[in-house]
C-alpha cells in the first residue's frame, strides 16, 4: 500500500504531493510543524501538540481557518489511512503549515496568501516511547549552541538543528547536547535535556533558547502528580551535566531515553540509572493521559 498524505484539502499518495517553488516554506523556511506519535493507533498528547502548532502560527502571523476538531480529524485520518501500510501500527504524524505560495520572492509578509497545509505519516523506529520493556540508551557530545535565538518556535527552519545533529553523528554519537556562551545547557539538537542529581530531577527552564517540548511537559506533570520525586526547573551548567547521576533526553519520538556517555565519558556507571528504571513504567502508564 502507498503512504497516503494530505495536502491542501486532498488525500493522495505521498510521492504525488507537490508544492509551488514559490511557497514561502520552501524559499524562506517560513512555517511551523509538529510530530505527533501514535502508538498502537492511539495519538499521544494530540491536543498539546496542536496548541503548540497554533502558537507557532500566531508567532509567524499565519492564520489558517482551522478549528481544533479539523486538526484532530486530519490526524485520525492519517493514522487510519496509513496503519495498514506500516510494518507496525506505531506511526509519527507530521503536520506542516507554511505561509503559502506568493507570485514573487519578497522578504516582507504578503497579504492574503492561502497557507499550505501538509501532513503525512511515517513508521516510528522502535524507541523508549513504545514500551517500558524497551531500554535503549544514547551517547552524546556537547557543543556550543549556534542556532537562532527563537528556538521556542517549532519552525521548519531547522538548518541549525540539523548541523548540530550531524555534528553528533560525525563524532560517532547519537545526539549533541547544546550550551550557550555562558555555559548554560539549552537542549539537544532534537530533544529536551533532564539530569538527576542526588535524587532530584532537574531540567533547564523554558525560554527562547529552547523548545517547550510536549514530552518534557508530560514528564514534568507525571513526576509532580504521580511520584514523590523532587523536580527543579532551573539553569543547568555544563559541568553540572557532566557530573550528574543520570541524564535523559525527551522527545516525541524518543520518549524518555537515558544518556550513558557524554563526550566519550560514562555518565555515572555508564548504564541506565536507577531513577529512570523507577520512573519509566510510570511514564508509560500515563502517556495516553494527555
Amino acid at each position: 500500500m502507498q503512504n497516503i498524505a494530505f495536502l491542501n484539502g486532498e488525500y493522495l499518495p505521498l510521492e504525488q504531493a507537490r508544492i509551488s517553488p514559490l511557497d514561502r516554506g520552501f524559499l524562506f523556511g517560513e512555517g511551523v510543524y509538529e510530530v505527533i506519535p501514535a502508538i498502537q493507533g492511539r495519538a499521544i498528547a494530540l491536543v498539546p501538540h496542536i496548541h503548540r502548532l497554533l502558537q507557532g502560527m500566531r508567532a509567524l502571523e499565519i492564520k489558517p481557518a482551522w478549528a481544533m476538531d479539523d486538526w484532530r480529524n486530519l490526524c485520525e485520518a492519517l493514522i487510519e489511512k496509513n496503519t495498514d501500510a506500516s510494518i507496525s501500527s506505531n506511526l509519527g504524524i507530521y503536520l506542516h503549515v507554511s505561509r503559502g505560495a506568493d507570485k514573487r520572492r519578497f522578504h516582507a509578509y504578503p497579504e492574503g496568501l492561502q497557507p499550505t497545509i501538509f501532513g503525512f505519516a511515517f513508521e516510528l523506529q522502535e524507541s523508549c516511547l513504545h514500551s517500558p520493556d524497551i531500554k535503549k540508551t544514547l551517547s552524546v557530545i556537547t557543543a556550543e549552541d549556534l542556532r537562532w535565538q527563537r528556538c521556542h518556535i517549532k519552525s521548519t527552519s531547522l538548518l541549525g538543528n540539523v548541523m548540530h545533529f550531524q555534528q553528533g553523528q560525525a563524532a560517532g554519537s547519537d545526539e549533541a547536547i547544546l550550551h550557550n556562551a555562558n555555559g548554560n545547557v539549552t537542549e539537544a539538537s532534537a530533544a529536551n535535556v533532564f539530569l538527576v542529581k542526588d535524587g532530584t530531577v532537574i531540567t533547564p527552564p523554558l525560554e527562547q533558547q529552547l523548545l517547550p517540548g510536549i514530552t518534557r511537559m508530560m514528564l514534568l506533570d507525571i513526576l509532580r502528580r504521580h511520584t514523590e520525586i523532587p523536580v527543579e526547573e532551573r539553569p543547568v551548567q555544563l559541568q553540572e551535566l557532566r557530573s550528574a547521576d543520570e541524564v535523559w533526553l525527551t522527545s516525541s519520538t524518543k520518549g524518555v531515553t537515558p544518556v550513558t556517555r557524554i563526550d566519550g565519558e560514562p555518565v555515572a556507571s555508564g548504564e541506565a540509572g536507577e531513577l529512570w528504571q523507577r520512573l519509566n513504567p510510570v511514564f508509560h502508564q500515563h502517556k495516553f493521559d494527555y
